[in-house]
C-alpha cells in the first residue's frame, strides 16, 4: 500500500497538471491562445507513474497529447505555459504550441505512429552509449491503425532496444471508439513481436505505479524493449470542444476519476492542493502576459547564397561512380564510428541492390544495419540517430519507394529545426537510386525528385558522372546540419567519373559546396543555354555535337548538383546572353525540376527568353526497351525538341 506522504505527493502533482490544462482551456476561451489544445485531463497519473520511474538522462518521446508527459518528466510549468501562450520564452519560442515540444531529452510531435521509429533510433544510440539510459515513447490506441507502428515494433524487437512503448488506451481514436477502429487485441498484437508486455489502468493507482516500475526496470536492467498498456479515459474532448461521446459515459468516468474521488474523500487536503496549484499557475501566466512573441526575423531562416562564384578545373578520378561512393563509406566508417549505413539487403555478401555497401558489414559490423522492408520506419530510425549526434545514411533501395518515407521526411525531419525553435538539427542523409533505362518497368524506374524539392529545410542533391561523388558525400558529412536526400542515378553506377571529350569546349566546376559544372564554348559566344542534372548528363556530348552540326548553334551547358534549394544566378548570366533556355530531366514534364528552374529565372530576368522543357512523357515507364527509350528523353528526342525551339 502506498505511504501517505507518497500518495499526497502524487496527488499534488496530478492536481497541478490538471489545473494547468484547465488554465489552457480558459485562456483559449479568452482568445489568449492560438490553434488547438489536447488536454490530458483524466490521464494525469499515467504520465506521473511512468515518468517518476525515469531518470534525468532518459529520453521521452510523446505525441499530440503531450502536456502531462512533459510536466511529469521536466517539471517545467513556466516553459510549457509560455509555449502555449505563444511567448518567445516558451520551450520552443511559441512555435510548437500544444503538440510540438522539445527540451533536450523530451520531444513530441503530432503525427500518430511517426514518432515511434524516431524513438527507436534514439534508443539505438542509448544502447550503444549507455548501460542504463532508456527511452519511453507514448502512443495511444488510435496509433494501432498506423502501419509505421508495426514496422517500428518489428525493428524494436529485432534490435533488442532499451525502449518502453507506453500505450494510453483511452478507448477512442479522436472520435472513433475502439470497437470500430481496432480488430483483435492490443496486447496480443504486441506479443506477436516477442515484446514483453505489462498491463494496468488509471483507476488503480498502486497497480499503475507498480506496473510502470516493473516495465521501466525490465527495459533498464535487461536492455530489452517492453510494452506497457494503460487503460484510461480522457474526461475532456479530443481538442477544445469537439466531443461526440455519450454524456452518460463521460459522467461515469468522471465519477471513477481518482482526483474527483480524492476531492470528495479528502476535501480539506484537496482544497489546499487545488488552491496552491491554481495560485502558482495563475502567477506564472500573469508574469508571462507581458512577454514578447518571437519576431519573424528570428523565425525565418534565409538561404545564404554564395557570392563571387568562381570556376575552376575539375579533378577526375577515372573510377566508377559506385566505387567512389563505396570508398567514401569505407574511409569515413573507419574514421568515425558514428557513421551508420542503414538499409535493406545492405550486408555482405549481397552488399546492396546496386552493390554499394559490398563488404562494409564485414569491415564495420556495428555500423551497417540491415533492415526489414520498412521504408518509413528505417527513415524515422535514421532521424532518431541523427538527433543523437550520429551520421546516419539511410539507403532506400529504389527511388520509387521514397513515397513510403514522405511522412518522415516532411512532417519530422524537415520540421524539427524550425518547429523546435532551432534547438535541434536533424542531419539524416537519405540515399536512393532513381532513373530508368534498365527495363525495370513502371514502379522501379521513376525519377521522383520533383516531389522532394521545396520541403522545409531539406536539401536535395543529384549526383552526376562529372563530379566525384566522394566529394559530394564528404561535403554532406562535414556540413552536418539539415536533412539531405541524395539522388544517385542507377545507370551511372558503372560509369566512370571522367571528362567528356568535347572539342572547343572548356569544362569547369563552381566553387560552391555542391558544385555546378559548366560546359562552355572556347572563344565563342553561346547560342543556347541548357540546364540538366543526374543521369541526363550522359546525353549531353551527342546533343552538343549534333546541334552544332545540324544548326550551327553553340550550346552552353550547366549541370547542377543541388536541386533544392535551387540556385540559378550563374545560369541567368548565360540565359541573358543566349535568350534560349532549355531544361533537360529524366523526370516527368509537369511540375518538374525544369519548371522550377525556368520560373525562378523568369522572376529574376528582365529580358524575354525562348523556353523549352524536355522531360519524360506523362505515362508510366514501360519495361519494353523500345518504348522505355521513347518515354525517357533520348539523344534524338532532345535534339529534335531543341530544333523545334530554334525554328519557332
Amino acid at each position: 500500500m502506498l505511504q501517505s506522504e507518497i500518495l499526497t505527493s502524487l496527488f499534488q502533482e496530478a492536481v497541478k497538471i490538471r489545473e494547468t490544462e484547465e488554465l489552457f482551456l480558459k485562456l483559449f476561451s479568452e482568445g489568449k491562445l492560438n490553434g488547438t489544445i489536447h488536454t490530458c485531463v483524466g490521464q494525469e497519473f499515467n504520465a506521473i507513474a511512468v515518468c517518476n520511474c525515469l531518470r534525468d538522462n532518459d529520453f521521452v518521446v510523446s505525441n499530440h497529447r503531450c502536456h502531462g508527459h512533459y510536466l511529469a518528466f521536466k517539471n517545467d510549468f513556466s516553459g510549457l505555459i509560455a509555449e502555449l501562450m505563444g511567448k518567445q520564452n516558451g520551450i520552443c519560442g511559441g512555435i510548437g504550441s500544444s503538440q510540438h515540444l522539445f527540451n533536450k531529452n523530451f520531444l513530441s510531435n503530432g503525427i500518430q505512429g511517426g514518432i515511434v521509429p524516431i524513438a527507436a533510433g534514439i534508443s539505438f544510440a542509448k544502447k550503444n552509449e549507455s548501460k542504463d539510459d532508456i527511452v519511453a515513447v507514448f502512443i495511444g490506441d488510435g496509433t494501432f491503425g498506423s502501419g509505421t507502428l508495426y514496422e517500428s515494433l518489428n525493428l524494436i524487437s529485432l534490435y533488442n532496444l532499451p525502449l518502453l512503448v507506453v500505450c494510453e488506451n483511452n478507448f477512442y481514436a479522436q472520435a472513433t471508439p475502439l470497437r470500430e477502429h481496432l480488430a483483435g487485441d492490443i496486447i496480443n498484437r504486441v506479443k506477436s513481436f516477442a515484446i514483453e508486455t505489462f498491463q494496468t489502468d488509471t483507476w488503480d493507482l498502486e497497480n499503475l505505479i507498480i506496473a510502470s516500475d516493473e516495465a521501466v526496470s525490465f527495459v533498464r536492467n535487461l536492455r530489452k524493449p517492453a510494452f506497457l498498456l494503460i487503460n484510461t479515459y480522457r474526461l475532456n474532448a479530443h481538442s477544445k470542444g469537439d466531443d461526440n461521446r455519450d454524456p452518460k459515459e463521460i459522467e461515469l468516468y468522471k465519477q471513477k476519476d481518482l482526483i474527483n474521488r480524492y476531492k470528495i474523500s479528502n476535501s480539506d487536503e484537496y482544497n489546499k492542493m487545488y488552491q496552491t496549484a491554481v495560485d502558482e499557475i495563475k502567477d506564472i501566466a500573469a508574469k508571462l502576459e507581458s512577454s514578447n512573441t518571437l519576431d519573424i526575423e528570428n523565425y525565418i531562416t534565409k538561404n545564404h547564397k554564395q557570392n563571387n562564384i568562381e570556376w575552376g578545373k575539375i579533378e577526375y578520378t577515372n573510377q566508377k561512380i559506385s566505387d567512389r561512393i563505396y570508398s567514401f563509406f569505407n574511409d569515413y566508417m573507419n574514421k568515425d564510428s558514428k557513421v551508420i549505413l542503414i538499409g535493406e539487403d545492405v550486408k555482405y555478401p549481397y552488399g546492396g541492390a546496386f552493390k554499394i555497401s559490398r563488404d562494409l558489414s564485414k569491415l564495420y559490423p556495428n555500423q551497417v544495419i540491415e533492415t526489414p522492408i520498412s521504408e518509413s520506419a528505417i527513415t524515422g530510425f535514421g532521424i532518431g540517430l541523427s538527433l543523437m549526434g550520429y551520421h546516419p545514411f539511410v539507403e532506400i533501395m529504389f527511388g520509387d519507394f521514397i513515397t513510403l518515407c514522405m511522412d518522415q521526411i516532411i512532417n519530422h525531419a524537415g520540421k524539427f529545426y524550425h518547429q523546435y525553435n532551432k534547438q535541434v538539427k536533424c542531419p539524416v542523409v537519405i540515399r536512393t537510386p532513381m532513373g530508368g533505362r534498365r527495363g525495370y518497368g513502371p514502379t522501379h524506374s521513376q525519377s521522383l525528385e520533383k516531389f522532394l524539392i521545396g520541403i522545409d529545410n531539406v536539401k536535395v542533391i543529384s549526383l552526376n558522372i562529372l563530379i566525384d561523388p566522394y566529394e559530394i558525400y564528404e561535403t554532406i558529412y562535414n556540413e552536418y546540419d539539415q536533412p539531405v536526400i541524395v539522388i544517385e542515378n542507377k545507370t551511372d553506377y558503372n560509369k566512370l567519373n571522367s571528362i567528356l571529350e568535347l572539342e572547343n569546349y572548356e569544362i569547369t566546376k563552381s566553387n560552391e559546396k555542391y558544385p555546378t559544372v559548366k560546359i562552355s564554348p572556347v572563344n565563342h559566344k553561346p547560342d543556347l543555354t541548357i540546364v540538366t542534372y543526374g543521369g541526363s548528363v550522359s546525353l549531353i556530348k551527342k546533343v552538343i555535337d549534333e546541334i552544332f552540326y545540324e544548326h550551327e548553334l553553340i550550346s552552353e551547358v550547366f549541370v547542377i548538383s543541388k536541386l533544392s534549394p535551387i540556385e540559378v544566378d550563374s545560369i541567368i548570366e548565360s540565359a541573358v546572353i543566349t535568350k534560349n533556355l532549355i531544361t533537360l530531366e529524366e523526370g516527368k514534364l509537369e511540375g518538374g525540376i525544369g519548371s522550377e528552374i525556368i520560373s525562378t529565372i523568369i522572376e529574376k530576368v528582365k529580358v524575354g527568353l525562348n523556353i523549352k522543357r524536355i522531360a519524360a512523357e506523362m505515362v508510366p515507364i514501360p519495361s519494353v526497351a523500345e518504348l522505355e527509350n521513347f518515354v525517357i528523353p533520348n539523344e534524338q528526342k532532345v535534339i529534335s525538341e531543341i530544333s523545334e525551339l530554334i525554328h519557332e
